[in-house]
């Protein structure tokens, strides 16, 4: 069976930037930040490579929160190679996470809607991984809000794509030694080894 796609085709990204994200988050009580490559470039202050879209994270109990300052945006939950609209106030299925937004036929945001609350960050791909909400996240000068880069990393070190590995390269050794002691510990724990943990190593 086709998966089912509603909404624009994949190839119709126009991402909007970190900036203009937190502009029409502005105000918003939900603990939201930048993710993946776009939270490391934030970090640095400068884009180091294309990014095809914009990830951000939001516990999931401020979603409603989040999609109210996005009203007449068009909002999709996305898994499993399936695109479904969300109405207005419906929720995402229990086993999706992840949920895009639409506007004037083009996506502009990828939203992961996560485990965790206002003061407890949660590792999505194993929730025994916990850390205070304030040790992992950093705000621009712009006021962007980003998952500091250990934590991006520690996301990628699960998949190893050509980007990951090229983020890793550049990021790693700018961590300062609290940060890559930390990924390397969990790297160690979750994913033992795994080729970053020689170049993690003091």
């Amino acid at each position: 069976m086709t998966p089912h796609w509603d909404g624009p085709p994949l190839e119709a990204w126009d991402a909007w930037t970190p900036e203009e994200a937190a502009a029409r988050l502005a105000g918003i009580a939900a603990p939201w930040c930048v993710v993946g490559g776009w939270a490391l470039d934030v970090w640095l202050g400068r884009e180091s490579r294309p990014h095809e879209d914009l990830e951000i994270a939001i516990p999931k109990p401020f979603l409603p929160e989040m999609r109210a300052r996005l009203a007449g945006l068009d909002v999709y939950s996305v898994g499993d190679g399936e695109v479904l609209t969300l109405a207005p106030g419906a929720e995402p299925p229990e086993d999706k996470y992840q949920i895009w937004v639409a506007e004037g036929g083009a996506w502009r945001l990828d939203v992961m809607a996560e485990p965790g609350d206002a003061a407890t960050w949660v590792f999505r791909r194993d929730e025994s991984v916990t850390a205070p909400r304030a040790q992992m996240m950093g705000r621009s000068p712009t006021g962007v809000p980003y998952l500091k880069p250990e934590g991006a990393l520690l996301y990628k070190a699960a998949k190893l794509r050509p980007k990951d590995e090229a983020d890793f390269t550049l990021f790693a050794p700018l961590l300062d030694e609290a940060a890559t002691v930390w990924l390397r510990t969990l790297i160690a724990r979750l994913y033992p080894g795994h080729p970053w943990l020689a170049r993690l190593a003091p």
